[in-house]
């Protein structure tokens, strides 16, 4: 299982709602639920309540309202929207918020097991986001922990990112973000110890511009996001098949002027490509294996309610021949009742405004006030939007600079 790595402050470790991701309870079988539904068509084999609708945090009260189940989307959002403004305080609020939601979500409270339960809609169940999504929280939030002089909590971030980005507990693919693996491992650099194994990792998980060595000496962090992120849609004869749609966006690298230096910013790790794999394999889509057992459940009821049929109707095998016909005419009905309940249409909510490339660089700046230029490049290399940043490099620490073409 996944296991969320604990958060420090002044050597005491923060409480955690939930430190494993647990996993979900199954749902009661098949069998419990079917003489219900025969008895009474019209009662479902479970029922789920949104809840009463509260705002989604945010400190400049514009969020909408938004239902229980959306409220971590609307923060993985208005973090987005709090970083690109320079709000960071409100991003904290809006990321803390969502990572604690999360482990009340995969829990084993009520709204836990109501999100996890196979008879509900998938949008109706709690949002997390996929797996791209979850690390994206956890990257911001690790930026966020390193902007405040706490590199140990930001490397605590960036390696849980790279379990939620795994398949730890059956071992069928890896994490592959590139800046995780090399955030941790200059955070050990910086924190005195050794950065090589995660620099590894990283240079082996890039799949075009090499990660630079480690500059331990560099103090001020820029990172850097560019381009829009994936969208989902579904398909499949239920619509229960997600997949996603890349991004649109001319902005294919960054160039970062400062000091008389260009630093280069290229796409160190591409969230399509996140979204779209697993362990770096190309997957079909998500939710086959929901759709496979519609099919299947759909496929029993057809078949029982045209042999029912063929049975009950002839006149000359009336006693026994009628009794399995009627059987099999309402074990069918039953059971495109019960395929039709399952409800395997894929959730395509989303958290849109994410960035579809990230990038790093970092150089060495002597104290004091500085201004960098931020050139977003198209793929000719022509800037296609320039954004500047002021910034005070003090003494003793990092400073960490968030830059976006957002």
């Amino acid at each position: 299982m996944s296991k969320v790595l604990p958060i420090q402050r002044n050597g005491e470790v923060l409480p955690v709602e939930s430190s494993t991701l647990k996993p979900a309870k199954a749902c009661a079988p098949l069998a419990m639920c079917l003489p219900a539904v025969m008895l009474v068509f019209s009662i479902g084999c479970a029922t789920h309540s949104e809840g009463s609708s509260s705002n989604a945090s945010s400190a400049n009260g514009s969020a909408p309202a938004a239902p229980r189940r959306d409220q971590v989307l609307w923060s993985y959002r208005n973090s987005a929207l709090a970083m690109r403004a320079g709000r960071f305080g409100q991003a904290r609020a809006e990321l803390d918020d969502a990572i604690g939601r999360l482990g009340g979500i995969l829990g084993p409270n009520k709204d836990a097991a109501s999100a996890r339960r196979l008879f509900n809609e998938e949008a109706k169940k709690m949002f997390i986001g996929e797996p791209y999504e979850r690390v994206m929280a956890y990257f911001y939030r690790g930026i966020l922990y390193w902007m405040d002089g706490e590199p140990d909590n930001a490397r605590a971030c960036f390696r849980t990112g790279q379990l939620l980005d795994s398949d730890a507990e059956n071992k069928t693919y890896a994490a592959d973000w590139a800046l995780l693996d090399y955030l941790d491992g200059l955070a050990s650099v910086k924190l005195a110890a050794d950065g090589s194994d995660a620099l590894a990792r990283a240079q082996a998980h890039t799949r075009a511009t090499p990660l630079p060595p480690y500059a331990p000496r560099a103090n001020v962090l820029f990172f850097v996001e560019f381009g829009n992120g994936p969208l989902k849609y579904a398909t499949g004869q239920f619509r229960e098949q997600l997949r996603f749609r890349a991004g649109s966006s001319s902005v294919k690298s960054a160039a970062i002027k400062v000091a008389g230096q260009t630093l280069a910013a290229p796409s160190y790790d591409d969230l399509y490509f996140q979204a779209t794999t697993r362990g770096g394999r190309v997957m079909d889509h998500i939710l086959a294996g929901k759709a496979q057992f519609k099919g299947a459940a759909d496929g029993v009821g057809d078949a029982a309610i045209i042999s029912g049929a063929i049975l009950a109707s002839q006149q000359r095998r009336r006693s026994n021949a009628d009794e399995i016909g009627a059987g099999l005419l309402l074990f069918g009905l039953a059971s495109k009742l019960i395929s039709g309940a399952t409800n395997p249409t894929a959730d395509t909510r989303c958290w849109e405004n994410l960035p579809g490339h990230l990038s790093f660089a970092a150089t060495e700046l002597p104290p004091g006030q500085h201004t960098a230029t931020a050139e977003f490049l198209n793929a000719a290399g022509t800037p296609h939007r320039v954004k500047t940043a002021t910034f005070t490099v003090q003494p003793g620490r990092d400073t960490v600079v968030f830059l976006s073409d957002h």
